[in-house]
């Protein structure tokens, strides 16, 4: 029973993180916390809903669709609302409310397309044969969450740690205006971490719209503020923070439902979160930020 829980609350962590990795991309370069990001992740698990059911193309060609189609969707909305607002020095909360705009004429959209219903990906696209291994069961939809979350995450580090453009983009989170000065072209970079980002929450909305078999326009306003959840927990900014906060999240709903009760799952998990913040407020990797007079 308990190995099977661990099992569960790594998969729901993975989940989780694999929503917030994108995410929490966005914050560490651009400096906004981007609201439409679960809209953009409703929008990825469309798109490939349509391409293996109007189109007819397997999961991995339906995957990659989904990140381009997201990515693209992202790139839009930074030329058209983030990056006049970045012109116009906009304070952070104006970046914050366009973006909630954003999300809800893209939730409308695909309710006026598809209907509020909640739809499904076709039987057979993925084998539905669990594994199992004593008394533990693990579906195949499971593995590729947690195998994504985990690879995703370590690519991220590498560009970000080991590669010219990821020190590029280090220096942007630092001061975009001494970036310029430096030679760098911060709004090609900002536009490619849109698109990338974007790109990464549609392909994770379509893995938990197979990990949940459902699809519908709604589907990443929960997401979004797990993912929240998940991003200050770990540290704003901070990708090992995002898989970090994400199975902590994971592993405490599940015990909190195992243990506890199905009432008290979301009481438990963000009380231990609260008090988490409480002890350390800056998340888990990271870091105070000073206020100077």
């Amino acid at each position: 029973m308990l190995a099977q829980q661990l099992v569960n609350a790594l998969s729901l962590g993975c989940v989780y993180a694999l929503f917030a990795l994108g995410f929490t991309l966005v914050f560490g370069v651009l400096g906004i916390i981007n609201l439409s990001h679960g809209a953009v992740f409703m929008v990825g698990a469309y798109a490939a809903l349509e391409a293996v059911t109007a189109l007819d193309l397997p999961l991995a060609a339906a995957l990659v669709l989904a990140f381009v189609a997201s990515g693209v969707l992202g790139l839009l909305i930074d030329l058209l609302v983030l990056a006049p607002l970045r012109r116009r020095n906009a304070p952070h909360l104006i970046p914050m409310i366009a973006t909630i705009g954003c999300a809800i004429a893209l939730n409308s959209a695909a309710q006026g397309l598809f209907g509020a219903d909640n739809l499904r990906f076709p039987d057979g696209l993925v084998p539905s044969d669990a594994l199992s291994l004593g008394d533990i069961t693990v579906t195949p939809v499971e593995i590729g969450i947690v195998v994504a979350s985990f690879v995703i995450m370590a690519l991220m580090l590498i560009v970000l740690r080991r590669s010219q453009v990821g020190r590029a983009l280090r220096a942007i989170a630092e001061s975009p205006k001494a970036a310029a000065l430096l030679g760098i072209n911060v709004e090609g970079l900002f536009r490619a971490t849109s698109f990338i980002a974007a790109g990464l929450g549609g392909a994770a909305g379509v893995m938990i719209g197979l990990y949940s078999n459902a699809v519908y326009p709604l589907m990443g306003q929960p997401m979004l503020h797990k993912g929240i959840a998940v991003i200050i927990l770990g540290g704003m900014g901070d990708i090992r923070g995002a898989l970090i906060g994400g199975l902590f999240l994971g592993f405490a709903e599940v015990f909190a439902v195992a243990y506890v009760g199905s009432t008290m799952r979301d009481a438990v998990a963000f009380g231990l979160l609260f008090l988490i913040l409480l002890v350390r407020p800056q998340g888990l990797f990271g870091k105070v930020a000073e206020r100077k007079a």
